[in-house]
């Protein structure tokens, strides 16, 4: 067996398999008698190397057991049988081979066979350090923690988790206030937040995003049929015209909506508007709120229907202007889909993947833009050759191309 002494001669260098010189396999041969074995017990399998090869990585585990017998005494307490030299451990013994091997060789491997999490607590129980291993194995052992950071950006959090009560009263900073002193807003600010923000904070909230859900989808189909000529009528409005000593009656046709469907749209925005309001009321930082994508969606959303209620029962022209401005406007309304985000999971997935996909969407579209320009300049100029050949043989008389330069092809492709 060669010990770490042997190995220090080439470790670190790229050509890791260049075997020890021959010297310095006599000399390890030579004192191999004089060295101290240790046997390792290690889930049931034992392995046998030298105290030199252990105290190669300093400061870990097995390196305290090639300590002088007067300090492992607390070493000799964890697993040291009595009377022998061997130690036991109730570890992974398939990992510990691992371990092992880089002591003697320098160089951490994963095995691909094994949880990265469970390699990762063989590795802090060795007190080995992670950044240890090798970069042939390091995306093996990193894939586990990628994961788990994905997972904390979409899974939903527990309701029964503690830390997250003692972390409210410092988002609402109200941490240093006694929970007697603080007044009944302060206590149900939390609550109420809660409620109408995090779905699966409680039952409660699970029916407030139903409900929340429920008059979105109610409001898009609204916003849908609005469009469908069966529930627009075509109404006569009669407007008197004034100009001094002459009278001018003016009959325009206009188009209305169905009065159900506009009391629909109504209820909608009740609800909105009630949403919205506490939700600006009971957030812990109003300044982020206004930040918020969303939640401008749902001001610019709600904010129309209002003026075009306020405006109607005005006759001056710059109102009927504005009000046909706001009535062209209403399509906002259909960016309330949006709002489905905050209650399926698998949407912010989406969000977050084409988010990070950015620069491979970038490509696509310049591959796809130099493939049309290409064809579409082919497509010029082949026209443009057919003519001038039309031309030359006089078989037509009148010519008129399909594509005139080659802007207009990119169309056709």
């Amino acid at each position: 067996m060669i010990s770490s002494v042997c190995v220090s001669s080439y470790r670190g260098r790229k050509s890791g398999n260049k075997p020890p010189s021959k010297s310095c396999l006599k000399e390890e041969m030579a004192r191999a008698e004089d060295s101290d074995k240790i046997i390792l017990n290690v889930g049931g399998t034992r392995h046998e190397t030298y105290k030199s090869t252990l105290r190669s990585i300093p400061g870990t585990r097995l390196a305290w057991l090639a300590e002088p017998e007067a300090q492992l005494d607390a070493n000799a307490e964890a697993g040291q049988a009595p009377g022998t030299n061997e130690f036991f451990f109730d570890r992974h013994p398939g990992i510990f081979a691992y371990v092992l091997n880089y002591y003697r060789t320098g160089k951490l491997h994963c095995p691909a066979d094994v949880c990265g999490p469970l390699f990762e607590e063989e590795l802090a129980f060795w007190g080995i350090d992670e950044t240890d291993v090798e970069p042939c194995c390091w995306m093996t052992y990193r894939q586990h923690r990628d994961a788990e950071e994905a997972l904390d950006i979409f899974e939903p959090p527990d309701p029964e988790d503690v830390d997250d009560d003692r972390d409210v009263p410092r988002r609402f900073g109200i941490e240093d206030c006694p929970e007697r002193s603080r007044g009944c807003f302060e206590v149900w600010q939390p609550k109420i937040w809660a409620l109408f923000e995090d779905p699966y904070s409680s039952r409660a909230a699970r029916i407030v995003a139903f409900v929340s859900l429920f008059f979105i989808l109610v409001s898009i189909t609204n916003f849908c049929l609005e469009t469908h000529e069966a529930f627009n009528e075509l109404q006569n409005r009669t407007k008197v015209i004034s100009d001094g000593n002459t009278t001018k009656v003016m009959s325009t046709l206009e188009v209305v909506t169905n009065p159900a469907l506009t009391l629909v749209e109504g209820i909608c925005v009740v609800w909105f508007t009630f949403e919205f309001l506490v939700r600006i009321i009971c957030c812990p930082d109003k300044l982020l709120f206004i930040k918020n994508l969303l939640n401008i969606i749902d001001f610019v959303a709600i904010l129309p229907f209002y003026l075009e209620i306020s405006l109607s029962g005005l006759s001056s022209k710059a109102a009927t202007d504005v009000l046909g401005f706001l009535r062209v406007v209403r399509f906002v309304r259909i960016l309330r889909i949006f709002k489905l985000t905050r209650h399926f999971v698998g949407l912010r997935v989406l969000g977050h993947t084409l988010r990070a996909s950015v620069n491979e969407f970038c490509l696509l579209i310049i591959f796809l833009a130099l493939g049309v320009l290409i064809f579409a300049t082919m497509i010029y100029y082949a026209e443009r050759i057919g003519e001038t050949l039309m031309i030359r043989t006089r078989t037509v008389t009148l010519i008129s191309r399909t594509f005139r330069s080659a802007s207009g092809g990119l169309w056709s492709l």
